[in-house]
């Protein structure tokens, strides 16, 4: 049985450090990236086909060419204050591009999809832990697009039997290990490699938004999860998918993918002065809209259901990657 399989923004952050998991355990990763947000240099474990998921050619030449036993789908649009001012955008590639997905692996005759989902499909859910059971009540587009996709799955699998596992990501953060690969977008918009920015002296300074929230350092509550430890999860659930393919099974399962623990903002960027060594500026600004006080996975469902641990997803680790990698591009 062939092992190759296809993923959708192999070359961006986390669609790349999955395809190292996959090449690791014995499979045969495809990226398909139109190169828009990912990187050519983050493919190095498999061939890149230069493709758009809203080109429905491009899609059935890749699986006329490689016939992958199944997809992992990471490619969309990501930045939630662009899903705001710019719906359309993501509804089309978020969702169309999916939809064509399905249909593309509809006509291969493939049956089984790793989905890059978000915890965000939850909304606030207050100070609780979230479980694949916590409401549905997406607050921004972004997370409306995703929580569309997920219903979308949903009738593929009624209607066609399609094997899906929509993975929830909470804080994707770090960077492999090795050195090989990190975070590296375009304008960015994540905390960490924000920090890592500052004290680098690549920007003056950065902000905290918001110190009055009902958390115990008045800054917002994050989960942060290890990319090598995201990637990881991506291939039990690929694993469990194959599994039941070989059994005649079919369905949707949904899982939370976080450390399972909450940092503040202001914890993080006290371990990025220390690991760096560079005490960066800090500006207090206001709360930005729609910013949930604490949003924290129960990871529980994961670890039992597809066998999963947690090996880098502290926050020093998780820092000290990112650290060391930013570093590192620096010298290029």
């Amino acid at each position: 049985m062939s092992k190759t399989i296809l993923v959708t923004g192999g070359a961006g952050y986390v669609g790349s450090h999955a395809c190292k998991a996959l090449a690791a355990a014995g499979y045969s990763p495809v990226s398909f990236d139109n190169l828009s947000n990912g990187h050519e240099w983050a493919v190095k474990w498999g061939p890149l086909v230069v493709g758009d998921v809203l080109n429905l050619v491009d899609l059935d030449a890749a699986f006329k060419t490689h016939k992958p036993v199944a997809v992992m789908h990471f490619a969309a649009l990501i930045e939630v204050g662009e899903s705001v001012k710019h719906p359309g955008d993501f509804y089309r590639t978020n969702v169309t591009g999916a939809l064509n997905v399905l249909e593309a692996m509809g006509r291969a005759g493939v049956r089984d999809m790793v989905f890059s989902s978000t915890c965000a499909v939850h909304g606030d859910v207050g100070d609780a832990l979230i479980t694949e059971t916590s409401p549905i009540a997406p607050i921004s587009p972004y997370a409306k697009t995703k929580a569309v996709v997920e219903g979308m799955l949903a009738d593929f699998s009624v209607a066609h039997g399609l094997n899906a596992a929509a993975l929830r990501y909470f804080n994707a953060s770090g960077a492999d290990p090795d050195g090989e690969l990190g975070e590296a977008h375009d304008p960015e918009s994540h905390l960490i490699p924000i920090a890592c920015h500052a004290a680098l002296g690549q920007r003056a300074g950065m902000s905290i938004y918001g110190d009055d929230y009902a958390t115990p350092d008045g800054t917002c509550v994050r989960d942060y999860i290890h990319v090598s430890d995201l990637a990881n999860a991506h291939v039990k659930a690929l694993g469990r998918l194959l599994a039941g393919q070989a059994e005649g099974q079919s369905g949707v399962e949904a899982f939370c993918l976080g450390g399972g623990v909450g940092s503040s903002v202001r914890q993080v960027l006290d371990t990025v002065k220390r690991v760096s060594g560079v005490d960066f500026t800090v500006q207090m600004q206001a709360r930005r809209p729609g910013d949930a006080p604490m949003l924290v996975a129960d990871v529980s469902k994961a670890r039992t259901v597809l066998d999963w641990t947690l090996n880098h997803s502290d926050l020093d680790t998780i820092v000290k990657t990112a650290w060391n990698w930013h570093k590192s591009q620096v010298k290029r």
